[in-house]
């Protein structure tokens, strides 16, 4: 079969050697103009039947359920000002994505003042009401929603009272929640970096009232902030929170990583490597975690936010945080996560090195380590994040999958029943099958409009996810399925056709299906419109 060409919007963003480069490949010239994957000439895998309906079943996908998790740190970084760095520009990537900042520095690294002190007790980073006037600009240019943590770390409710009155004023409408301290259930935890934050002894209700004289100094200043809680993963610490007297409890905060159990190799299981990212696995571990959660939101009347989350939380683990799975993974869970009601998604990240900083955050500073530049990059799971934009304000349909192999999809519905939206995630690995010959049927009327990609050579190949531009699909497409009776395009001739007359051409057919070999190791979206 001859290959198709490869066309890229911004190619990879990354050498293929696990360097990162300084320089984003060029548009290409000239602008394409069709949808063209490519290099699937040996689609070998299994076929796949896709069915998508128009019927609403599920809940909708929201431009919070795309997000990112900064460190409170990071709130101090004179880049998140929009006019001193592409910051602003790459999170625009995302829609209006969810913002968060808190993480481990949160308690352990993080001191506010709003009146010039130094910091009380060796914290290694100030943060003021000037740089919440510097996330409001980010915010501004974004369109995001913020949540905002308080440190709990060192106990001084009246210090926390005065960031979260100043977090109101200025971040105004746009701040959703105030967490009070990250994961307390491990305050006592030493290998967490800088050490325990309190003493053997901590518990639950001692969180409760270090939680509630926070909430009430709050409250006291500002009636009406929204506090969530408790960001931990044990569902035992979310019920102490719940059942706090705390005031405007906003929402359930949990944190939960796919990839958990650091000194495990099995292959597949929850151990920190790549294709544990992509098993189906992942999704029953995924259903059962964030199933704790959304329960016990349920039961108490508010929505489930995971607030924090990425691939796995093992140190060391650019070899899988860093590969393509995890674009993968970062698409599908996401989606996934919201079909299981989950309302609000922030993926953890920094605004560290490329080389050196966090494997699993979503963008990186290709400045030498030490050094800072203003031109963030993104990484693999990132460019998995940018296919789920046109997905943003649908809800949930049916959508079917037959065959395939490892292969996924889902389908939102939207513009009042005109448009439908279709992800693909084909895990098969295409440095074994190369692709799949995929069959996508849709309800009577509808058409593919456009689609768009970013795939792998592998599913593990790192730092080099590339990126297919959405565009319209030629007339013909490769297909090396069975059925292609009802396609329009001929099988004896036309672009994409093989040098074998009994392999069919695909394409839209007559009956209203779309027969294309999509390649492995890749995400697919397909927009479809009702004509």
């Amino acid at each position: 079969m001859v290959a198709l060409a490869l066309v890229l919007s911004g190619c990879s963003w990354f050498d293929p050697d696990g360097s990162s480069s300084s320089n984003q490949s060029p548009e290409p010239s000239p602008t394409p103009t069709e949808f063209e994957q490519a290099n699937v000439d040996s689609a070998s895998g299994d076929a796949a039947s896709i069915t998508a309906t128009a019927e609403q079943t599920g809940p909708s996908f929201r431009s919070d359920n795309i997000g990112v998790s900064f460190e409170a740190t990071d709130l101090a970084d004179p880049r998140l000002d929009p006019a001193k760095s592409n910051l602003d520009e790459q999170l625009n990537a995302l829609g209006s994505p969810a913002l968060r900042f808190a993480g481990n520095a949160l308690d352990r690294r993080t001191f506010w003042t709003s009146k010039g002190e130094a910091p009380k007790h060796g914290e290694k980073t100030t943060i003021t009401p000037d740089d919440l006037k510097r996330l409001k600009k980010l915010v501004d240019a974004t369109g995001s929603t913020v949540t905002l943590g308080v440190p709990l770390g060192t106990y001084d409710p009246e210090r926390g009272a005065d960031m979260a009155a100043h977090a109101v004023d200025i971040l105004g409408d746009s701040l959703i929640g105030l967490g009070i301290g990250n994961e307390p259930n491990g305050y006592t935890v030493d290998d967490v970096p800088d050490g325990a934050v309190r003493e053997d002894g901590w518990n639950e209700d001692k969180y409760v009232g270090q939680l509630e004289a926070y909430a009430k100094a709050i409250h006291a200043k500002r009636p009406e902030a929204p506090i969530i809680g408790p960001d931990v993963y044990d569902g035992a610490w979310m019920t102490a929170f719940l059942d706090s007297d705390v005031k405007n409890k906003t929402a359930l905060a949990q944190h939960w990583y796919q990839l958990y159990d650091c000194d495990s190799s099995k292959v597949p299981g929850r151990g920190p490597q790549a294709p544990n990212l992509i098993v189906p696995l992942a999704k029953e571990a995924a259903k059962k975690n964030l199933g704790i959660g959304k329960s016990k939101a349920d039961a108490a009347g508010v929505p489930l936010w995971l607030e924090e989350t990425g691939p796995t939380s093992c140190p060391g683990t650019n070899d899988t945080s860093l590969t393509n799975a995890s674009a993968l993974w970062a698409a599908d869970y996401t989606l996934y996560a919201a079909t299981l009601g989950v309302e609000r998604m922030a993926m953890h990240s920094m605004l560290g090195a490329c080389n050196g900083g966090a494997p699993m955050s979503l963008i990186c500073d290709p400045a030498e380590l030490g050094d800072r530049s203003n031109a963030f990059q993104v990484r693999p799971n990132m460019l998995g994040l940018r296919l789920l934009v046109p997905s943003v304000g649908g809800h949930f349909t049916q959508t079917s999958v037959s065959g395939g192999g490892n292969m996924s999809a889902y389908t939102v519905v939207k513009n009042d029943g005109k448009t439908l939206v279709t992800t693909v995630i084909n895990a098969n690995d295409a440095a074994s099958v190369g692709g799949n010959p995929v069959t996508l049927g849709m309800p009577s009327g509808f058409a593919v409009d456009s689609a768009s990609q970013v795939y792998g050579a592998s599913n593990d190949v790192k730092n080099a996810t590339q990126v297919v531009p959405a565009n319209p699909l030629p007339d013909d497409v490769p297909f090396s399925g069975d059925g292609a009776s009802g396609a329009s395009a001929s099988a004896s001739a036309g672009a994409g056709a093989t040098s074998s007359s009994a392999t069919p051409s695909g394409g839209m057919g007559d009956d209203g299906k779309l027969r294309i070999d999509l390649a492995g190791s890749s995400v697919t979206v397909f927009i479809m419109r009702k004509g």
